[in-house]
């Protein structure tokens, strides 16, 4: 029999694909908030993605076409005042989605966040699939 700490668990959520509409529509929901954010146009590297039912979470850094960095201090966000690199982690997105019907809304969502803000309620009693392991 096997320890509890030595079974191996399956997650309750799934990756979608590379290419996939679904994929696609997520980041695309984000896309429009990001950009009043950082600037356009923003592409997302996408270092973390999951969906179970009607919940998503996502872990993307944003940068321009072709790659390129973006530089915090020429963003929107910034000029208005709602960035200062000294209290940011960069320009990295964590994003908490539902969808509604068949749209994926972004819900909440930081840049450059220095804390795992979504790690206890309200939000892991409605995302506790997509981020369990920020969940105690």
């Amino acid at each position: 029999m096997l320890k509890k700490a030595q079974q191996q668990t399956v997650p309750d959520w799934y990756e979608p694909r590379r290419g996939t509409a679904e994929r696609k529509a997520l980041m695309n929901a984000l896309r429009p908030l990001a950009e009043d954010d950082l600037g356009a146009p923003v592409e997302f590297v996408v270092h973390d993605l999951r969906v179970s039912g009607d919940r998503a979470y996502a872990a993307v850094q944003p940068q321009r076409p072709g790659g390129k960095e973006i530089a915090l201090e020429d963003t929107p966000g910034y000029f208005r005042g709602d960035f200062s690199e000294d209290t940011m982690d960069g320009t990295n997105i964590h994003v908490l989605y539902a969808r509604k019907g068949e749209t994926w809304v972004v819900m909440e969502y930081s840049v450059g966040a220095m804390d795992v803000w979504f790690a206890g309620e309200p939000f892991c009693s409605s995302w506790g699939p997509v981020i369990a392991e920020f969940c105690y």
